[in-house]
């Protein structure tokens, strides 16, 4: 998976918006951050879940996922490694985290509640 194709796949979804977040670019929705690109490394993304869905992405995948380190992984921050990660299942992956910052009014207008 290239940069390029994380990038494309993140601006797909409805709503988003490409912006930097410390020093990385990032992909916001209602302007809350949820997936970056090149932390910690080019090598990686990062996606915004839940506790639980990283727990599961985790466990099934180990090569695709890990947890971030320190506090933002125990709260559910998961990167991605770009190198092993297929297609379908980065776009799983950034649908999770997209939905769990999209604003409620979005969500609603899109009929995804």
């Amino acid at each position: 998976m290239s940069n390029a194709r994380f990038r494309k796949a993140a601006l797909a979804l409805p709503g988003v918006i490409e912006g930097a977040h410390h020093g990385h670019a990032d992909f916001r929705v209602g302007k809350r951050v949820f997936a970056t690109l090149g932390y910690p490394d080019e090598k990686w993304g990062m996606v915004k879940l839940t506790p639980d869905q990283q727990a599961v992405l985790v466990d099934a995948e180990p090569e695709m996922f890990r947890p971030v380190l320190g506090a933002w992984g125990r709260s559910g921050s998961t990167n991605v490694k770009l190198a092993k990660i297929d297609q379908v299942t980065l776009r799983s992956a950034l649908e999770m985290a997209w939905r769990n910052v999209a604003p409620k009014s979005l969500l609603a207008s899109l009929d995804m509640r």
